[in-house]
């Protein structure tokens, strides 16, 4: 049985779009490799668990600066992990510049070494410029390329200049995750009654300026009193954006939900909001999610991202020039006026998911891709 290493900046409890992605894709393979994680620990000190059969080695983490995990052992750990496991493949998920410059270091020739590419790094400017030379070298050295949509390959200056080693593998959501109960069901029903006669909107994510949730309070102040629209999640904008809205009853923010309260409001709702406005959204899992329920979405053209591919204008939902305030105003009204056109929206929306989207079929892929390296 042939061996994986997969480096990942964090991983499981933690949750993350790329750690999430990290864990399907082991999930993936299991059964037929044998597979090991290194990522970083939110703590100092090192730390090595078992999780359903997968041994985790967690590095402990001195300081984080823009956003990026500084570790004093992370060097020597990877090192003593290759050399002892020895592994024939190693999936790196990238952006992750500090542990990219061991990995160019540490990993020979004979290591077939796959970059899992979930977005550029594109609001750190500083970082970018800096490890300029270091994406080349990833590029250079990389046997294989997963990329998440084959508009995020058109749109990055480093996958656009290594088509040849690209493959799209996109991301997936659990349907096990998104089932319901009647508990469920029950919280839905409440959430409609207590807006009864509204038209309920929902944003999900993080906090932070590329969700755009600022644009989206700024379209509710377009829009009439029919419309409600509730923001989950929290970030370092959350104060901010609750200021932007003050006097806006339309606008609730949730905070922070369970998974439970999460699938009842998805349900609950008639149009998802996903404002994002850079490619530091390379896919939208949530906005997948949505989808799922059969619930029609607004989005901004992104250029080189994923989102646009995910949700189709015109066939799952609407998609509006990015930053226009009210052209995506205007397509909430446009889907609050037309029922029907919600429900064609949603059925599409549905069977994108299904056709594309979903863990068997992106096992598949994954399995498919690791097999061929192999082969070559």
């Amino acid at each position: 049985m042939k061996k994986i290493l997969h480096i990942s900046k964090y991983f499981y409890p933690f949750r993350g779009g790329t750690e999430q992605i990290a864990q399907d894709c082991i999930e993936a393979l299991k059964g037929k490799y044998e597979q090991k994680v290194i990522c970083f620990n939110h703590e100092q000190g090192n730390i090595i668990e078992m999780l359903d059969g997968i041994e985790i080695i967690r590095c402990g983490c001195l300081v984080k600066i823009a956003s990026q995990s500084i570790s004093l052992s992370y060097g020597p750990t990877l090192r003593k992990v290759i050399k002892e496991f020895r592994p024939d493949a190693i999936i790196f998920h990238y952006p992750n510049p500090f542990v990219a410059h061991y990995l160019l270091k540490y990993c020979k020739k004979n290591i077939k070494l796959v970059i899992y590419w979930h977005l550029d790094i594109v609001k750190q400017r500083f970082l970018r410029k800096l490890f300029y030379v270091q994406n080349m070298h990833l590029v250079k050295r990389a046997d294989k390329i997963i990329a998440t949509s084959p508009t995020y390959v058109k749109g990055s200056k480093w996958l656009s200049e290594a088509v040849e080693k690209c493959v799209v593998v996109p991301n997936c959501i659990n349907e096990e995750r998104l089932q319901i109960n009647d508990e469920i069901i029950k919280k839905v029903e409440q959430i409609r009654k207590e807006n009864e006669s509204k038209i309920i909107c929902m944003a999900v994510g993080r906090h932070t300026e590329y969700k755009g949730f600022s644009y989206l309070v700024e379209a509710s102040k377009l829009l009439d009193s029919r419309f409600k629209i509730f923001i989950t999640g929290q970030g370092e904008l959350t104060e901010e954006l609750k200021e932007k809205a003050q006097g806006d009853e339309k606008i609730v923010f949730l905070g922070l939900i369970s998974d439970d309260e999460l699938k009842a409001y998805l349900n609950a709702m008639d149009i998802f909001c996903f404002p994002s406005i850079t490619k530091n959204e390379a896919f939208g899992l949530a906005l997948a999610e949505a989808m799922y329920y059969e619930k029609p979405a607004i989005t901004f053209t992104i250029k080189g991202s994923g989102v646009n591919y995910v949700s189709l204008n015109g066939e799952t939902g609407i998609q509006v020039p990015n930053r226009n305030v009210v052209e995506y105003a205007n397509a909430i009204k446009e889907l609050g006026d037309n029922v029907e056109l919600r429900k064609q929206y949603g059925v599409n929306a549905k069977r994108r998911v299904v056709d594309n989207f979903l863990l068997e079929q992106y096992a598949k892929n994954v399995r498919r891709e690791m097999d061929n390296i192999f082969i070559k």
